[in-house]
């Protein structure tokens, strides 16, 4: 399912919107939704979704972006990350507003 021009210029513009001093760290890491607990793990361009799929994504230090996997909802979407702080991670996911994850804490994975 492509995304419509429009979708994806909106994306671009929020995520170029974000302030140049949230590149302190990298999106390399465990992170946790705000509200459902899914997590999403990346390191470098290896991505675990948080459906539970092994993937290859588009890494950057500061940013990145993968496919939905075909057995997950949003399949053939694209998601788009980008950090927003050494902690924060603003993820756009098909068919939904962008939210910010947060990187995961020890406690938050032991469940």
């Amino acid at each position: 399912m492509p995304v419509p021009p429009i979708r994806l210029f909106l994306a671009g513009a929020a995520l170029a919107l974000q302030p140049l001093a949230a590149q302190a760290d990298s999106i390399d890491g465990t992170w946790c939704a705000p509200i459902d607990g899914r997590t999403l793990r990346i390191a470098g361009a290896d991505f675990t979704t948080p459906g539970g799929s092994r993937i290859i994504g588009l890494y950057g230090r500061h940013d990145g972006a993968y496919t939905v996997p075909a057995d997950e909802p949003g399949a053939g979407g694209q998601v788009l990350l980008r950090l927003m702080g050494e902690d924060l991670l603003q993820v756009l996911e098909p068919d939904s507003l962008p939210l910010v994850w947060q990187r995961c804490r020890p406690a938050d994975l032991s469940s």
